[in-house]
């Protein structure tokens, strides 16, 4: 190296990532003079300094970043420049998409800085070579149809780099034989498998290892920490800097990740995967193989007789909570089903040296005979036990309570500095719900509030008169209501509601008179509602609470967003109630304490639907009376935007006049 270059090199160094940082955001600086549609926004440069500063100094900063900052490149600047590996999870896959194929392109430029990239799914997404070769092998019987994609796939996957299925076109989201064919961490059997190095899960990983960036969300980020401890499964490699953007998704998805859950779907997969392998890979011990096949037969008919005690006896509510008195009319069979399980794996002991399919089948076993005998014992009270009954599938699940300790062991600890971001994450102006939900002791806070002017590009309806949501003719009011908004708006409208009930009830009672197509949750996939709600004029959408957040239209497209209720999650909800049960043990009020900071953080994701441009404009509308007759509403209206307040229809078609919408 010369002496130039050693300079050059000596003064990067002496200028702290910080200031590299700021100077990127400046109104001369790298940024502005390579993204045309860059501008200096002050809490952006904020931001962007103050996530370098937590990269430099370590530790953990929560950064609310409020809409129209540009919390992403505020984010993704420094993590480029620190030169660090940097894990970026988030909340949706469009965000994912939206950073590795648009923001990381442009950034290279702008910043003139060589790095690298891996994108991460969840192991489901991608072809297992070696159980699509046994499935291929296999005489399942098969439909031409599913013939027909098991050719396209094995074409496909001559010629893919990543084994990630939506390269394949046309094939369908519900392809019923994908399960048996993915490259899921239950089917996996580690550095055993014939085509580990072939492996598109092994190859991803690797990649991802040299990658300056990785790219993840937080179903895979929580899904691999919780099989870290196994020797299958784990595929982030390790990083010592995290950024977590939607952070507020995060206690949710952690819950889902660290619990257990023993389903129908389970034990066929499981009793299927072992036939398969029996007759696939024993044939010199044929009276083992018929022992096993025994097993599997006593396995399959105890676990219908189970499932079919739970159908009868168990309440038939989607979600009920379990304890011992509701499960002890099915508690026999339950002990039954975990005893023959248990047996199996006796069973395979002689076997498991056959091949690597059996090995890991063994553990299988031994894992779904521990988690049937923890879900039917309900007494942890570190977890909730509950019955979930979705589509014909029936799930019995334990959750855990708090995953406050479990998020800070197996991620906030694991790293030298961490952001936790998100455009929902103070309440009441502090960070302290957050804190404790999240399991976060130590930490540097930064609050920036939206660059949007609400006060002049919106206004909050509150209409006069509302019953409250309780009483037998809110429906009835709410839809004359919408009725209303919806003739001041011309439609382009999004509608959410707190629950599927009172949309359908809303949406039987404006449908017959209404002049607008009326897009409905349920009846199309979640992209097409939103493709034919951007494509269709003066379209207005009903819909739940997967449309609350992560969706973004642009533009007078969307010009109205109403709210029926505040969204506050069920007492009854297992999670909720066990959760609730868990704050008063401990002296505090579960109701001010979780349920409303809860749907106060829901509420803001909701109304964050409408503005996503400073050209955008349009009306927000709650229809329950609670915000102004409760002591709590107070609290739900301090964190709004501040935006004009009005009470009657009059005034919403004047501010539409005066906008020229």
């Amino acid at each position: 190296m010369d002496s130039a270059e050693h300079n050059d090199e000596s003064r990067e160094a002496a200028v702290s990532l910080a200031e590299r940082v700021d100077a990127a955001f400046a109104a001369d600086g790298a940024l502005a003079d390579a993204l045309p549609a860059f501008e200096t926004r002050d809490s952006q440069r904020e931001m962007a300094v103050g996530v370098a500063e937590v990269f430099e100094s370590g530790g953990v900063l929560l950064a609310e970043a409020g809409t129209g900052i540009g919390k992403t490149l505020a984010y993704l600047v420094p993590a480029i420049l620190s030169g660090h590996r940097v894990l970026l999870s988030t909340g949706t896959k469009q965000l994912q998409d939206q950073i590795f194929y648009k923001d990381l392109p442009a950034l290279r430029g702008a910043l003139e800085v060589d790095f690298t990239a891996t994108y991460m799914k969840g192991r489901g997404n991608y072809l297992c070579l070696h159980r699509f070769d046994a499935y291929r092998a296999g005489d399942e019987l098969r439909t031409a149809t599913d013939e027909g994609y098991v050719e396209d796939i094995a074409e496909w996957a001559r010629q893919t780099d990543t084994g990630d299925r939506t390269e394949v076109e046309d094939l369908p989201d519900d392809l019923p034989f994908w399960s048996e064919i993915s490259a899921t961490s239950e089917n996996c059997v580690g550095t055993d498998c014939p085509q580990y190095d072939e492996c598109f899960v092994t190859r991803m990983r690797r990649t991802a290892a040299e990658s300056d960036l990785v790219i993840v969300n937080h179903h895979l980020l929580c899904a691999d920490a919780a099989v870290r401890q196994s020797a299958y499964g784990e595929v982030i490699p390790a990083c010592h800097y995290a950024v977590i953007d939607e952070a507020h998704q995060l206690e949710d998805v952690a819950t889902q990740y660290f619990g257990v859950s023993v389903s129908t779907y389970r034990l066929e997969r499981l009793v299927g995967d072992a036939r398969r392998y029996l007759d696939r890979d024993v044939s010199d011990t044929p009276d083992v193989a018929d022992h096993a096949r025994a097993g599997l037969d006593r396995i399959e008919r105890l676990s219908g007789q189970f499932f079919a005690a739970v159908l009868t006896h168990l309440p038939s509510a989607e979600r009920t909570r379990l304890d011992a008195d509701v499960l002890a009319p099915v508690m026999e069979s339950g002990r039954g089903l975990a005893s023959a399980v248990r047996a199996l794996d006796d069973t395979l002991g002689p076997l498991a040296d056959l091949s690597e399919d059996l090995r890991s089948l063994r553990r299988r076993v031994r894992e779904l005979s521990d988690q049937i005998d923890f879900v039917l014992d309900t007494s942890d009270i570190g977890f909730v036990y509950f019955l979930e009954r979705r589509g014909r599938g029936l799930f019995l699940r334990a959750s855990p309570v708090d995953v406050s300790s479990i998020v800070r062991e197996l991620l906030l600890d694991r790293m030298q500095a961490t952001v936790l971001t998100s455009a929902t994450l103070a309440v009441d102006g502090s960070f302290e719900y957050q804190r404790s939900r999240l399991g976060v002791l130590d930490a540097a806070e930064l609050q920036l509030a939206s660059e949007f002017d609400y006060a002049n590009q919106t206004v909050l309806y509150l209409p006069v008169g509302m019953p409250e949501p309780r009483a037998a003719d809110f429906t009835r009011a709410a839809a004359e209501r919408i009725t209303a908004l919806l003739e001041a708006t011309r439609g382009r409208a999004f509608v959410l509601f707190t629950s599927y009930a009172n949309l359908h009830d809303v949406h039987r009672l404006i449908a017959t008179n209404s002049p607008f197509p009326l897009l409905v949750q349920g009846t199309a996939p979640r992209s097409v509602l939103l493709r034919n709600f951007r494509a269709t004029p003066h379209a207005v959408l009903l819909a739940t609470s997967s449309f609350w957040q992560g969706v973004d239209v642009a533009g007078d497209t969307l010009s109205c967003v109403i709210i029926d209720k505040l969204p506050f999650t069920p007492p009854s909800d297992p999670i909720t109630a066990a959760r609730m049960d868990a704050i008063a043990r401990d002296g505090g009020s579960p109701f001010s304490d979780y349920q409303v900071p809860l749907a106060i953080l829901t509420l803001l994701q909701g109304i964050g639907r409408l503005i996503r441009h400073r050209q955008d404009r349009g009306v927000l509308s709650i229809l329950d009376s609670r915000m102004l007759t409760k002591g709590y509403g107070r609290r739900f209206l301090a964190s709004l935007p501040p935006s004009p307040i009005v009470r009657e229809i009059d005034d919403v078609e004047q501010f539409l006049t005066r906008k020229g919408m």
